[in-house]
């Protein structure tokens, strides 16, 4: 089963530009599943995020907004060690590619910033792939995802969705757009892998660094250091500690 071609809605109405705002039930349901993620192992290396995305066209006008987010990633992390993360995108007539692994948020920007969308269908699968094969070398703690269709077997990928679950990698994602049949799709994946699935969309910029950032942490540090990350932030980032105790 495949979902949309790019450029459709469900069932073939127009998208609109803007998406989805993030509402806070999504927000909620997300830190939730992030908190339940059982606590990472400790390590001396820095924890291993691969930070993955969906280059095609349609993905062009948000391509820069995830640029900027990204750098939120590191920003919590030097404390616990660092975070090590790779770039993997897919775009074109079948092209993937994945980065080195960078710990410095400067190089990871430029690397993201050097790369421009070309129109193609998505190769979630391919990427899965490659996040197992990543994982059997040397530990990944997570994978952040950001994309806006699917357009592949499912079956084919949930298959491997769950091989990852397994490997104990989740996969947070970060969906752009209304398409209800990538949604499903995505939070599939995301059950799978004991990841999560949250909207990714220009109304909800603050909240998206929030949970970038709580994700990261996460990878870097555990559960124990997802909680003390909220209660450093202050502010909004406050509230977010109420939720992760409940």
């Amino acid at each position: 089963m495949s979902t949309r071609k790019k450029g459709e809605g469900a069932i073939g109405t127009p998208q609109t530009s803007g998406g989805p705002v993030s509402s806070q039930s999504d927000i909620d349901i997300f830190l939730r599943q992030v908190r339940a993620r059982p606590a990472a192992a400790p390590s001396e290396r820095p924890g291993r995020l691969i930070f993955a995305m969906d280059a095609t066209a349609s993905r062009e006008p948000s391509w820069d907004r995830a640029c900027q987010l990204q750098g939120e990633m590191f920003s919590e992390t030097a404390a616990l060690g660092g975070l090590s993360v790779q770039l993997a995108y897919y775009r074109g007539f079948g092209e993937f590619k994945a980065g080195p692994w960078l710990t410095e948020t400067g190089k990871l920007l430029r690397e993201m910033t050097g790369v421009f969308c070309l129109g193609g269908q998505t190769q979630i699968g391919r990427l899965l792939k490659h996040v197992i094969a990543e994982t059997k070398q040397e530990r990944v703690q997570a994978v952040v995802f950001v994309g806006d269709a699917f357009e592949e077997d499912i079956d084919a990928v949930c298959h491997q969705a769950g091989e990852l679950g397994v490997l104990g990698v989740p996969v947070f994602i970060f969906h752009e757009g209304g398409d209800p049949l990538a949604r499903r799709a995505f939070e599939q994946i995301a059950r799978l892998t004991k990841g999560a699935c949250c909207p990714f969309d220009a109304g909800s910029a603050q909240q998206l660094r929030d949970l970038l950032g709580a994700v990261a942490v996460y990878a870097a540090g555990g559960r124990k250091a997802l909680s003390n990350f909220s209660e450093r932030r202050g502010g909004a980032a406050l509230q977010l500690t109420h939720r992760l105790g409940r």
